[in-house]
């Protein structure tokens, strides 16, 4: 005889003839949630019937058996059904938003077009279900198993991936605009044409997926894994790159620029290419890498300037016209806090521009920037820049004696500066590097000496 302060439910099972009884996980004193399994086994439409006329009743389906039931479009909404098994279910159209999902059993369940939004699926089993056009908007999907999922035109704008598995899942046009997927396993993922822009994306698995086309504007790609992954014509615009793994890349007509590969906590350092990207850091923070830099020919032109609201707009007009003549616009932002190291940054950047480009306009930290590369970069010619209507600031004067310091550009706008970048910026900067090596050897590298005047003869 069951005792009855264990007040639990029995369940009966009949195994080889022999009846046992075993404690389920509901009180036996729980008939609510009882009838609201019943009601739901009766079909959508006799529970939206229920529903429309007990709006303010919570359904209480937790644990709920619902393997291969016809649910579709159900209303769900806020619902708990933590721990219910919806296996093989017909979900298409049921509105789950806020409802409680944690540790459901969904897999291979059909939700395509279904309402989650704000839903909670914490630790909840999706494998290979169709989830395809739902919305998943702001909700909880951190340690769910979405592997081999269909989540094809998914909505998931700012939704809680972290730590979620969706390898080999399908994302194809899916929204994740916000999302967090930090640590995400999406390994193998089709992304194709998704839309990730300011995605959390910080240590995220990403190998072999497929991107192309995906928009990853102003994404975290901080210590991801990119091995082998398709970004064909994917826009990489603004993304966070630091300690970012990235071999065997596709990357044909992906856009990429402005990618920052320094820490949040550090001046930003931007380039235009993520696999070079890489190689760039690892000379800003290696000994024997910085070994080689003067050896290096590439097409690197450093920007330096004041990252001002006024001036920070004639810098990237700079830099986009720089881009668009194919060279590799390098920006280093000195608005940002300063370091002992940045002085040192600065000299290896510099060696290995081919050119620098110093808007000296409203001139402060720039010049002293300038005075830690010019003296002993005698290769690598400077061409300043000001603002027509201001005077060359008279610190400027320590920098005429070296020759590879050009002649200082005045130009009156920033349409102005574009129009005549090629012939008064570019040019003589590219004159100098072809021709004028000549006086930076030998003595002619260091700033001419007077003539001594001969003794008067007596």
């Amino acid at each position: 005889m069951v005792r009855p302060e264990l007040n639990r439910r029995m369940v009966r099972y009949r195994t080889a003839g022999i009846m046992t009884l075993r404690t389920a996980s509901r009180p036996l004193d729980d008939p609510m949630n009882n009838e609201h399994v019943a009601l739901l086994r009766k079909g959508a439409a006799t529970w939206n019937k229920w529903r429309r006329e007990k709006p303010d009743i919570r359904p209480d389906l937790h644990g709920a058996r619902l393997r291969g039931a016809d649910l579709h479009g159900a209303r769900l909404r806020g619902a708990d059904l933590r721990k219910a098994n919806l296996y093989n279910a017909d979900l298409q159209g049921t509105n789950f938003s806020e409802a409680d999902l944690r540790e459901a059993n969904l897999r291979e369940a059909d939700l395509g077009q279904a309402n989650l939004s704000g839903a909670n699926l914490s630790k909840a089993n999706v494998y290979k279900a169709n989830v395809s056009g739902a919305n998943l908007s702001k909700a909880k999907l951190s340690g769910v198993l979405l592997s081999g999922a269909d989540l094809r035109g998914a909505r998931l704008y700012k939704a809680n991936v972290s730590g979620a598995n969706l390898s080999e899942a399908n994302l194809g046009a899916a929204n994740l605009i916000g999302a967090d997927l930090t640590e995400a396993a999406l390994s193998g993922a089709a992304l194709n044409a998704a839309n990730l822009s300011w995605a959390e994306l910080n240590g995220a698995n990403l190998s072999g997926a497929k991107l192309n086309g995906a928009n990853l504007l102003g994404a975290d790609l901080r210590r991801a894994t990119l091995v082998g992954t398709n970004l064909t014509g994917a826009d990489l615009t603004g993304c966070r790159i630091y300690g970012v793994s990235a071999w065997g890349l596709k990357l044909d007509g992906a856009k990429q620029q402005n990618l920052i590969i320094t820490p949040s906590n550090e001046p930003e350092i931007t380039v235009d290419n993520i696999e070079v990207a890489q190689f760039i850091y690892l000379m800003l923070n290696n000994e024997r890498v910085r070994d080689v830099i003067d050896t290096i020919t590439s097409k690197a032109v450093l920007i330096l300037g004041r990252f001002t609201e006024r001036r920070k707009p004639i810098l990237e007009a700079l830099r986009k016209e720089l881009r668009q003549r194919e060279y590799l616009p390098i920006l280093f932002d000195f608005e940002k806090p300063r370091n002992r190291d940045t002085d040192e940054t600065i000299t290896l950047l510099a060696r290995m521009a081919r050119f620098v480009v110093a808007d000296i306009s409203d001139a402060k930290s720039v010049l002293q920037e300038l005075r830690a590369i010019v003296p002993d970069l005698p290769s690598v010619p400077v061409q300043p820049i000001i603002l027509a209507k201001q005077e060359e600031p008279g610190m400027f004067d320590f920098f005429r004696k070296y020759p590879w310091v050009l002649k200082v550009h005045h130009y009156a706008s920033q349409k102005k500066l574009i129009a005549e970048l090629g012939e008064t910026v570019i040019r003589p900067a590219e004159r100098f590097v072809r021709h004028g090596s000549a006086i930076s050897t030998g003595t002619a590298s260091r700033p001419p000496r007077r003539r001594r005047r001969s003794a008067p003869s007596r």
